[in-house]
């Protein structure tokens, strides 16, 4: 079992040098040749903290505002773990989550939405230390942000304090501002610590110490200046090593303690244990996929998003570790579970912090890094939801949970011009274009109910990677051939066809046009297959035999999607979609506008077919 200890995230990566030096000092796995090799290619020491490649960082940071937003998601995690198992006697969920911050963290809009949802949520185990020492890479910050950071984080309701000098080597201050922050336990603290940049250097108070190196002679004068020999480096006092040795040895006894704890816990609530072990290993709950809903042609049409709530409705009681919420949007994500409850502080008598669903707010950013801080906490499943054009909003945090293999779920509704009278403004035409380009990203964009369970299955399993569901507004059809375990596979065949003369492949609502499309190209003499493709990067990890099959050499393909056309000539001759932006309208009147229709379908196959006569087809598996 993993010790509950305290967390601590450097938001403000670019300093990841202290972190990397404290970490070495504690016993960490991080020697002093890897500290030497800092910033170098293929070291443990990058320029930014990234979590799962150095021991010992939690997340992954440097873009401004992510490392506080996510470490809301710690405190959250730490929270909801308290309500669910902890029992009189037994605290095995009880750690703060401490946090360093700087200017630009707070100047970036990620960080504002997480702060301000923070305070509403009373996380009073959240404590962040403000490094306020006035200077950005363009210089002192009175050249833009002047305002009174106190006043707007009590406005968001959090408690703050202020050291008024950082600088001193007693840190007794700042000490006694965090013991104090604890005593508070209804808000989280920020603790305001006035510094000097590159204090002790002959630069210090200046933008060039952000991300200039010292030089010899002015790093001489900054170890003379702060008690150290000049002429020494990468030498630790043995002074400092005994300390930090003690302080190793404090954190050995508090595991062990923790472990004793456990077992006395494993005797005394053995169900609860057995529960919070198996999460803690990142296993799914016996019998869970014979939950996942099935669907036959007979069932009546529903939209992909009512499809997911069904699904949600299906899972959510018999997986507990899945969290997570919408921006705002529960409606019309429709990502609450009947028998969910909210995560709210209990003195507002709206939930406790034993409920499952977060009310995220207007804040989609803010809510995807929360995300992340969930998962990276351990024993979650989080998921997030909120219109697919807005995924966009959340990029720089969506971004990071690919790049440190955060298991996070992205319910993305309103998937394409399907959407309607709202137009172009929230038509997310290019948007599964850029996700699909995101390494590490499983992007689904299901057809019917089976897809739809197939796309969740495929997530839930896939512990190291987030995944993206891109869901439709408007009802689809169960389809003939419809496969929940061909989309763990990425593509598959839907209708297969003897003496083929052309392929149609689809995603999502587009594809009953792709199988009625291939209904009249036969009434007219020509022999079409169909082919449903989900999720592309499942697809292009399968076996080369495997795509053959999929597509066959020498067919011609043909792509329907409702979205922008981009991408799909890695797997198709010609494409029916859009080259520009939607517009506003009833959903078949665009759709026809822009000729994403059976017809516009027929017609373009024709062509295609029109085009290769007596050429040869060129294979879009064969990529150099």
């Amino acid at each position: 079992m993993q010790i509950q200890q305290h967390r601590f995230v450097l938001s403000n990566g670019h300093g990841c040098a202290l972190q990397y030096v404290m970490l070495h000092l504690l016993g960490y796995d991080l020697s002093m040749d890897d500290l030497k090799a800092f910033r170098q290619l293929g070291s443990k020491t990058p320029g930014h903290p990234e979590a799962g490649h150095t021991p010992g960082i939690e997340l992954t940071t440097g873009p401004l505002g992510q490392g506080i937003s996510s470490a809301v998601g710690l405190a959250i995690a730490e929270a909801h773990m308290a309500a669910t198992f902890n029992r009189p006697g037994f605290e095995l969920f009880d750690n703060y989550t401490y946090v360093i911050l700087g200017d630009g963290c707070l100047q970036e809009g990620v960080a504002s939405e997480a702060m301000s949802l923070a305070g509403h949520l009373q996380l009073g185990k959240l404590i962040a230390l403000y490094d306020d020492n006035h200077i950005q890479i363009d210089g002192d910050t009175e050249l833009g942000f002047t305002e009174d950071v106190c006043k707007r984080m009590e406005s968001y309701g959090w408690h703050t304090l202020v050291v008024s000098d950082g600088d001193s080597t007693n840190p007794i201050a700042i000490a006694q501002a965090v013991e104090a922050a604890k005593k508070v336990t209804d808000k989280p603290t920020l603790i305001k610590v006035r510094t000097t940049i590159g204090f002790g250097s002959a630069k210090a108070g200046q933008e060039k110490v952000h991300g200039s190196p010292l030089g010899a002679a002015d790093l001489a004068h900054a170890k003379k200046t702060l008690g150290l020999n000049p002429d020494e480096t990468f030498q630790v006092p043995q002074s400092v090593r005994d300390l930090f040795a003690k302080i190793t040895a404090r954190g050995v006894a508090a595991e062990e303690a923790w472990n004793t704890l456990f077992k006395q816990y494993q005797q005394a609530h053995p169900e609860l244990a057995a529960e919070l072990a198996r999460r803690q290993k990142g296993e799914l709950p016996a019998g869970l996929k014979e939950r996942l809903p099935k669907y036959t042609p007979a069932d009546a049409p529903v939209a992909t998003r009512k499809l997911s709530e069904n699904l949600l409705n299906a899972v959510a009681e018999h997986l507990p570790e899945l969290m997570g919420g919408s921006a705002d949007l529960t409606g019309s994500n429709l990502t609450r579970w009947k028998t969910a409850t909210d995560f709210q502080p209990p003195a507002t008598k709206l939930g406790d912090y034993a409920g499952r669903y977060l009310r995220f707010g207007v804040r989609e950013h803010g809510m995807a890094a929360i995300c992340n801080g969930l998962s990276a906490y351990g024993g979650f499943i989080p998921f997030c939801a909120t219109f697919l054009v807005f995924a966009q909003y959340a990029a720089g945090a969506t971004r990071l949970s690919s790049l440190s293999h955060h298991q996070v779920l992205y319910v993305m509704t309103h998937d394409s011009i399907g959407l309607g009278e709202d137009g172009p403004t929230h038509q997310p035409i290019e948007t599964l274009a850029v996700l699909r380009a995101t390494p590490n990203t499983l992007v689904f964009r299901p057809a019917d109910g089976n897809e739809v369970s197939g796309a969740y299955w495929a997530a839930l399993t896939a512990s190291h990677t987030p995944s993206v569901f891109a869901l439709s507004r408007q009802n689809v059809p169960h389809l003939e051939g419809s496969s929940a375990d061909g989309v763990t596979r990425g593509g598959y065949v839907l209708s297969e066809a003897k003496d083929a003369q052309i392929t149609l492949v689809g995603t999502g609502t587009e594809l009953s046009f792709a199988v009625d499309a291939a209904k009249k190209l036969r009434e007219q003499g020509i022999v079409a297959r169909v082919v449903s493709l989900p999720c592309w990067q499942l697809f292009d990890a399968q076996p080369r035999a495997y795509q053959d099959e999929v597509f066959p050499a020498g067919i011609p393909v043909v792509s329907v999607e409702a979205l922008g056309v981009f991408g799909w000539e890695r797997y198709a001759h010609a494409s029916v979609g859009l080259h520009g932006f939607g517009a506003s309208g009833p959903a078949p009147q665009v759709y026809k506008q822009f000729g994403i229709t059976v017809e516009g379908l027929v017609e373009k196959a024709q062509a295609t077919l029109k085009y290769f006569a007596g050429k040869p087809v060129p294979n879009k598996l064969d990529r150099i």
